[in-house]
């Protein structure tokens, strides 16, 4: 399924990708990371403790997982400290940010192919999306992409499946 989704998916997903370079947030999120930090740098060194990220992400409206925030420590503090200043929490927060945005746009897609609103991505579904993109392929073709993506093995694909799958292939 991958090599099918990726086939089928291939020319709109060159055009996002160029018509996006680097993730750029808005002065309001700016300013919005900002004040996070600022909450948690109570003694102004311009730092805040690695300790607090989870924290200040939460503050922010992300829930990261233990695992999650393990990977960012170690990416943020090679040297050790314990310490994060703005810079780097800027960064962690403008990766975080667009990521939360690609996984809108990822649902977003979702609800197009779940056109009968039954929370999953049917062969039906994925046969009319087929045919409205001009994509010229077989029914075992797309029984290969709903198998690739179905984990739970009920023949169809949930909003979960849908998100693995897509981050999978990276398409988004």
């Amino acid at each position: 399924m991958a090599s099918n989704f990726k086939k089928a998916n291939m020319a709109s997903t060159t055009q996002r990708k160029r018509m996006s370079p680097k993730p750029e947030l808005t002065e309001e999120q700016t300013q919005e990371i900002r004040e996070a930090f600022d909450l948690f740098d109570a003694d102004g060194t311009g730092t805040i403790d690695i300790k607090e990220l989870k924290v200040a992400m939460r503050a922010l409206g992300f829930e990261p997982k233990k695992e999650e925030i393990k990977k960012m420590i170690s990416e943020i503090d090679k040297e050790g400290t314990g310490k994060m200043n703005f810079s780097k929490f800027l960064t962690v927060m403008t990766q975080k940010m667009s990521e939360k945005d690609t996984k809108e746009e990822i649902l977003k897609a979702f609800k197009l192919f779940d056109d009968d609103e039954t929370g999953t991505i049917s062969f039906k579904n994925l046969k009319r999306v087929a045919k409205e993109l001009g994509e010229n392929l077989t029914d075992e073709e797309l029984q290969e992409m709903i198998d690739e993506a179905d984990r739970d093995g009920d023949g169809e694909v949930n909003e979960q499946e849908f998100l693995r799958i897509m981050k999978k292939t990276s398409l988004y």
